[in-house]
């Protein structure tokens, strides 16, 4: 029987550009293509560590992004039993999988402040924007379900962002 304490908890974030666009990471291990996000730090609040994650995973700075929204619920999400000892590498193993809560930000600075190697270890070897429903056919597919429920939680604050932008 699995219960709350079988899934990490991990924040995500989506960034959103002037564009509309996504940003979308792939993965350096090889795994795909994913949002970035990580596990939360003994207790540390979900918004200060998607701080925290957006800074060493893309090297974008507080100041840089925009939240807009934070999903009022948790998503979680299993990992397949073969794969759950190199995601939780850092982690016991008694996890099969993560509970995350999301963001939605709209990017402030240049593109030229995405940095995917602002800290160590590296997560990500190259980033593009993306087409917001891009993750539903193009993402890890264990996480499928999951973005799909995000992005459509999101997408009445994500077009409130667009015309923001094009007003």
């Amino acid at each position: 029987m699995e219960n709350k304490e079988d899934y990490r908890p991990n924040v995500a974030i989506i960034i959103v550009n002037k564009a509309g666009k996504i940003l979308w990471c792939r993965r350096k291990d090889g795994y795909g293509w994913q949002f970035p996000q990580g596990g939360l730090d003994k207790d540390e609040s979900p918004i200060d560590a998607i701080y925290r994650e957006t800074q060493e995973e893309v090297g974008l700075e507080k100041e840089d992004i925009r939240i807009i929204k934070e999903s009022e619920e948790w998503f979680d999400y299993k990992v397949p039993k073969n794969r759950i000892p190199k995601y939780f590498r850092f982690r016991n193993s008694k996890f099969i999988g993560q509970t995350q809560k999301w963001f939605l930000a709209e990017i402030l600075c240049d593109d030229s402040n995405i940095n995917l190697n602002a800290s160590s270890p590296v997560e990500f070897d190259k980033w593009v924007w993306a087409n917001y429903w891009h993750p539903i056919y193009g993402g890890v597919e264990f996480k499928k379900k999951t973005y799909r429920k995000v992005l459509i939680s999101f997408l009445p604050y994500y077009h409130s962002c667009l015309k923001e932008l094009y007003s």
